[in-house]
């Protein structure tokens, strides 16, 4: 339960502490006293958005403290430890703050943690309702969600199971869509493809055979220049055998040098190692001449062959410049290796749609399985939570309205299922069951919702419900009647009203007045918690619009007298 909440820099709050106890727990005051912040507090401890213009104004920032004490071997403080925080002597600490920028932050038992932790754990530690409820109620999705919470964990199972098969039948349905209606296109690039790996298959390139072929081509195109050149260089290595008369020549001059050297290369070591050299000098021109008459053997002014090589290049340069990004025959044949791989997949798309259809047609089938499990359960449940709410209401002074919950299977899968649930108020008998939009006054759906709680309080109870004029639009014996059944849910849980009406504060277990300064503020000092003394002032004033008038006063005691009587 919510033991103490401080309140700073919070709409006219100014500083504000709440010491709020077990049972039943009103808040009343003046209109614009304040007293709905104390909802929206809860509301930003709990997670709630975090709304900058609710800051004071003046004040950098909104902080709201909340002391709770939580069931130590609960889910709660499992969840606290996982994050880091701690329990101080049993109470958990939860913090949250907005700046006026509109930053907001969260703690939670010390540690800093993300706001969507706090909103995890609110499923665990309080329900807050506040008037928009009312109108939520009304839309569809929140009809099947109450239902769902009521149903309770014999939908669990039967939830699991068709979300899963859900999943994977949105899976499959775009898959097989997206497949079957880009086939044209599909169909398209596989052609692109096919054409292209026929081209290369058709020239078949090797690996780096553009880099041979050019080298191949200077040559046989530069043939008689090569030879020329080689012969020259022969000649003047070892002479012309064929001349008349022997010109000098490179091996001849070194043979010269060499015997001049070696006549005398007893007589100086120095100058015997340059006529070794001399000699080295002359085996090596006499290798390099005879490679030379090899060279200028080989090379072939051939014609025939460089159309050829020219005819190839060309093919190989058309590929290149198609497949190879203008590069290289290697890339070309990378390009043809991802597109054969490629290929092989779209050729593949008549099996993988047969595949997917196969799989589309279990998946439905079993989603319809699925869909009508969760139908049954619903049925079940809607059935017992429509007698519940109706015996709830029969005792918040509608004794012959009648609700009912319309469960409707469409046929079309959505993500909760394929049902459409519809709550039904006949507020009369005889009068038939219309949509709550249609067949409830603003008075009823206040009562419509507190019974619902009520019946969720047996279902699913949390430690604390909070209440922002749940009771608006009622009055008379029904407030009586909110007010008898108010206390009755207080006797499981902490329950926190913010009410204008006299006959429920009558019943409460303690009663904090909110007023505000002379200065528009609420202060410290502004959040009493009231005496039997105070609270017949309070409920007169509520009853009467005086404090101190007489008949007010008489009428408040009597109600406190009730409310005691009851309990």
């Amino acid at each position: 339960m919510v033991d103490e909440v401080r309140i700073q820099g919070l709409g006219v709050i100014d500083e504000a502490v709440l010491e709020l106890s077990p049972g039943f727990n009103v808040v009343t005051g003046e209109t614009g006293a304040g007293k709905t912040m104390v909802v929206t507090s809860l509301g930003l401890l709990f997670g709630g958005r975090a709304d900058p213009q609710r800051v004071r104004p003046g004040a950098e920032r909104a902080t709201v403290e909340g002391r709770i004490v939580v069931d130590p071997g609960g889910r709660v403080v499992e969840r606290v430890e996982e994050a880091g925080g701690e329990l101080d002597d049993g109470t958990l600490i939860v913090q949250r703050s907005v700046s006026a920028e509109g930053r907001s932050r969260a703690h939670l038992g010390g540690r800093s943690v993300p706001v969507s932790l706090l909103i995890n754990l609110a499923d665990d530690l309080v329900a807050v309702h506040g008037q928009s409820d009312q109108q939520r109620l009304l839309q569809a999705g929140r009809q099947r969600s109450a239902l769902d919470r009521y149903a309770g964990s014999a939908l669990t199972k039967p939830t699991r199971a068709y979300t899963r098969t859900y999943q994977r039948h949105r899976q499959v349905t775009a898959l097989l869509e997206e497949i079957t209606t880009r086939s044209r296109e599909r169909a398209q690039e596989a052609e692109i493809l096919r054409f292209g790996l026929e081209e290369i298959e058709k020239v078949d390139p090797k690996p780096g055979e553009d880099v041979e072929l050019a080298a191949e081509e200077e040559r046989l195109g530069h043939a008689d220049a090569l030879r020329g050149a080689a012969d020259s260089a022969h000649e003047s290595l070892l002479g012309d055998p064929a001349a008349a008369f022997e010109a000098a020549n490179v091996v001849s001059l070194l043979g010269s040098a060499r015997n001049a050297l070696e006549a005398v290369r007893e007589h100086d070591p120095e100058l015997a190692a340059l006529a070794d050299r001399l000699a080295e000098a002359g085996y090596l021109v006499s290798d390099v001449a005879t490679d030379l008459a090899a060279y200028a053997e080989s090379v072939d002014a051939d014609p025939a062959r460089l159309a050829v090589v020219q005819e190839r290049r060309a093919d190989l340069t058309a590929l290149i410049r198609k497949y190879g990004e203008g590069e290289s025959v290697d890339q070309a044949l990378e390009w043809a290796r991802t597109s054969a791989a490629r290929l092989t997949e779209l050729d593949s798309d008549d099996d993988r749609i047969e595949e997917l259809r196969a799989e589309h047609a279990e998946l439905t089938e079993r989603l319809e399985t699925d869909a009508a499990e969760l139908t049954a359960v619903r049925v079940r449940a809607s059935e017992r939570f429509s007698k519940a709410v109706t015996d709830e209401l029969s005792a918040l002074a509608m004794p012959h309205a009648r609700v009912e919950v319309s469960v409707t299977p469409t046929g079309e899968f959505g993500p909760h299922g394929a049902d459409e649930i519809e709550v039904r108020l006949a507020p009369h008998p005889g009068s038939p069951a219309l949509p709550l939009h249609k067949g409830a006054s603003g008075g009823e759906l206040s009562r419509v919702m507190l019974a619902i709680e009520v019946v969720f309080a047996g279902a699913d109870p949390v430690p604390t419900f909070v209440f922002d004029e749940v009771d608006a639009g009622v009055g008379g014996k029904a407030a009586v009647e909110i007010g008898r059944r108010l206390a009755r849910l207080a006797r499981n849980a902490q329950v926190i009203v913010v009410t204008h009406l006299p006959q429920v504060a009558a019943f409460a277990d303690q009663h904090l007045l909110v007023e505000k300064s002379s200065d528009g503020l609420v202060t410290r000092s502004g959040v009493t918690a009231l005496d039997h003394e105070g609270r017949v002032r309070e409920l007169s004033r509520m009853l009467a619009g005086l404090a101190d008038s007489e008949l007010g006063r008489a009428h408040a005691e009597e109600l406190l007298d009730l409310a005691a009587r009851d309990r």
